[in-house]
Parts: C-alpha cells; structure tokens; sequence
C-alpha cells in the first residue's frame, strides 16, 4: 500500500498477503481513501460494497477481531518505522526482513521464505538508498545469513536468529 508524503513522495506503508484486506478506513470513517495499492504480482481481488462490509461486520465478532488486529499491526508498523528512522541503514533493512519474514514468511524447518521485493521498493519501505540496499543484501548474501533465488522470485532468510539479533540491536 502507498501513501503521499508531504512533499509528494510515494512512501510505502504495508505489504499485502493472501486473505488480507484494504480500504476499510475509507468505510469506517466515510473519508477518501488514503493509499493506493500496487501488486507485485497476479491477484484476485473481491470487491465488497460499503453497506454490505458494515452489514458483516455488525453480525461478525470475528471480523471485528480480525479488523482491530489488523489495524493495530499497521500502526506498529508505522510506530517501528518511526522509531528507527535515525538508526544505521543496515538495521533498518534487517529490521524490515524479519518484520517481513514474520508476518508473510514462510517457514521451511529454520530457513524462512520470503517473497522477493525489487531492491528499490525495500530500499524506499526502510527509508535508505537504493545503493545501500544494494550493499547490504550483498553482504548478507556473502555472509550466508540470506540467499535470493530470481527464478522462484523468492529471499530465503537462511540465518534468521543472527538477522533476528541485529535487527533487535535498536
């Protein structure tokens, strides 16, 4: 999902998996919506109408979960994004792998899967140059702590805990 920055920049605030949803802001508080949404790939989407969203989740105690747990997920993910906008560009980055690979990785005994997002799209989520994505992929790479493969469009997080213990160094 993207929003607009203050000067116009395109600024991107989620990655969307399967089953998950948007522009239920725009419903709930009868505002415009406030972010695009680009896929990265093939997807179905299901459209459902204004009344008929506020209709089920009148009657649904598990939508309304499912609605707070998923609003409160994106708003700590905003409050983490602020909180490390001043530290190093690589903790950023690992910080944003390991949220990544805890909310839509996929767990292969100790090595997590992860879909590959293009350098410049993670570079921009962790708010640091493309170049120094760049470089710290690469060293992770040849550190063996990650491996990505382009023809499965996949980033294995091959050494979680040590990505798990920098990304905690903040």
């Amino acid at each position: 999902m993207l929003i607009e920055d203050d000067e116009g920049r395109e600024m991107i605030v989620a990655y969307l998996n399967d089953g998950d949803f948007f522009g239920e802001m725009a419903i709930l508080d009868e505002s415009p919506r406030s972010t695009d949404v680009v896929s990265l790939c093939n997807i179905r989407l299901l459209s459902i109408s204004a009344p008929d969203f506020l209709e089920a989740l009148s009657h649904d105690p598990e939508l309304q979960h499912r609605l707070l747990q998923l609003m409160a997920t994106r708003i700590r993910y905003v409050n983490v994004r602020f909180q490390i906008r001043n530290h190093p560009p690589a903790i950023k980055l690992v910080r944003l792998l390991v949220m990544l690979a805890e909310n839509y990785g996929n767990r292969n005994g100790p090595i997590i899967e992860i879909f590959q997002i293009p350098y410049q799209d993670l570079a921009d989520v962790a708010d640091i140059t493309m170049e120094e994505a760049q470089k710290i992929l690469e060293k992770l790479t040849k550190n063996e702590w990650i491996d990505i493969d382009p023809s499965t469009k996949t980033m294995r997080l091959i050494n979680f805990k040590q990505l798990l213990n920098l990304a905690n160094k903040i």
